[in-house]
């Protein structure tokens, strides 16, 4: 498919040299009902007003502590550290991240795959689902960088070829989020619009953004309209408990001055109805470790 082909078919134009513009999202957030799983109508309809729920707990105590150790044995080991699905921040020599989980470690791949994770993944795109992410995120005390506002959907359109913003990320929490200790933040009501964003895409720029996003990132004038129309969300929660949010969600988080580290696993859910094509705004697609390829449903 040819590049203009791409362009004449994307909904989404977004890296095309052009000035930032704002478009409306047509179509449905949440695409299933109360009846479709356990998620019920009145959280449904805040996510489709909202971008995103809270899961107050997720996982039991005895279940986080095994995921907790997991995540301790995965940042310390020597060949997970060298392996280029590994983050390291260049000052202080820390695990930012680790992606595609799902797939190297059985505690990751558990979870990502239970139940009560899937079951409201398919709920709310209202299809089966497969996992286009995987990651365990390391904000260390004192250390924790920054990550600007961006949206992951127009990331995975120009990037990984992602058709349509149906895909839904869940953040299970694996130590307590502060208002202190960079926690996630969102434009709640931002969903349902999409920045295009100006410049073009840098070769091989998934080697910078996974450190610090910078291709994609809107302007900030634009993000001062959204922040002064939708109003920012702190998203605080205990250990165990989690946040799911649209793919199209205005979504930050600020760095961790604070003595408390924060680490989650992120599990991005995309809709089979949704698969992946070539990037709209890249001339290939990023690794597979991080736009995963392979379409089998999940659960």
């Amino acid at each position: 498919m040819t590049e203009t082909l791409r362009r004449h078919h994307d909904a989404y134009p977004t890296r095309t040299g052009s000035n930032y513009t704002v478009l409306d999202r047509p179509g449905p957030v949440a695409w299933g009902t109360a009846a479709d799983g356990p998620i019920d109508a009145q959280t449904l309809q805040g996510f489709e007003s909202k971008g995103y729920l809270a899961i107050d707990q997720l996982v039991d105590p005895e279940e986080l502590e095994v995921l907790r150790v997991e995540l301790r044995r995965m940042s310390e080991d020597p060949s997970v550290r060298a392996d280029e699905r590994t983050i390291i921040e260049a000052k202080s020599q820390e695990v930012r991240s680790i992606f595609d989980v799902h797939r190297t470690s059985e505690v990751f791949k558990k979870i990502a795959n239970d139940p009560r994770v899937v079951g409201r993944a398919r709920q709310i795109l209202g299809s089966e689902v497969y996992i286009h992410q995987s990651r365990v995120n390391f904000k260390p005390g004192f250390e924790g960088k920054e990550f600007s506002w961006h949206s992951d959907f127009e990331t995975w359109h120009a990037e990984d070829g992602m058709p349509d913003p149906r895909a839904v990320s869940i953040s299970i929490s694996l130590t307590d989020n502060y208002t202190f200790n960079g926690p996630l933040m969102i434009m709640p009501g931002s969903h349902k619009k999409f920045i295009s964003c100006g410049g073009e895409t840098p070769e091989d720029n998934y080697k910078k953004s996974l450190i610090m996003q910078g291709a994609g990132t809107p302007d900030k004038e634009t993000l001062t309209r959204f922040a002064d129309e939708y109003g920012i969300d702190v998203l605080e929660g205990k250990a165990g408990g989690a946040v799911m949010f649209d793919s199209n969600c205005m979504h930050a988080s600020n760095g961790n001055v604070s003595p408390y580290p924060r680490s989650n696993i992120f599990i991005v859910f995309n809709s089979v109805k949704n698969t992946l094509v070539e990037p709209f705004g890249a001339d290939q697609p990023r690794p597979d470790y991080i736009g995963v390829r392979d379409f089998t449903p999940a659960g």
